[in-house]
């Protein structure tokens, strides 16, 4: 359905330089660079990151961004978020894929009202995520909220 709203369209880029056997380097202007690497599952070394680590770690990010985003838009201020996030690699019809990804945010409020509003925002967050909507794996959201007089921060 048309909402009359123009938006605007965005490009990301990376650049990538092989290192050695399974590692490489990738980089972005302004950014440090990333060390990544094949996991030990896949022949690969301890240390670097994977690039299914990375899509679970995009994932997991762009939740909490999108909470965040949300959360300011409507004034709920919030004292802690913090996150969990697990991705499932398995072989669907003879080809490895993400097949699913958990993500387990837990937030920190001062309310009970604060955390029925956090409840409202965070059930709009996995429709709303740029990285949940470009991905195929099937992706769950559960997150958990505590009152900070519970909580020693």
């Amino acid at each position: 359905m048309a909402t009359g709203k123009t938006y605007k369209s965005f490009r990301y880029s990376n650049n990538l330089v092989w290192d050695t056997a399974r590692r490489g380097r990738t980089s972005a202007p302004d950014k440090p660079d990333i060390e990544i690497g094949s996991p030990p599952e896949f022949k690969g070394d301890l240390g670097v990151w994977a690039p299914e680590e990375m899509l679970v770690a995009a994932l997991n990010a762009c939740m909490m961004l999108t909470f965040v985003s949300f959360a300011q838009s409507r004034r709920l201020e919030f004292v802690a978020y913090e996150s969990s996030a697990e991705g499932l690699l398995a072989n669907v019809d003879g080809k490895y894929r993400i097949v699913e990804v958990s993500v387990q945010p837990t937030l920190v409020l001062k309310s009970q009202a604060d955390i029925a509003a956090a409840r409202t925002i965070m059930a709009e967050v996995k429709e709303n995520c740029f990285i949940s909507n470009s991905i195929t794996a099937d992706v769950k959201l559960a997150p958990q909220f505590k009152l900070a007089s519970d909580v020693a921060i």
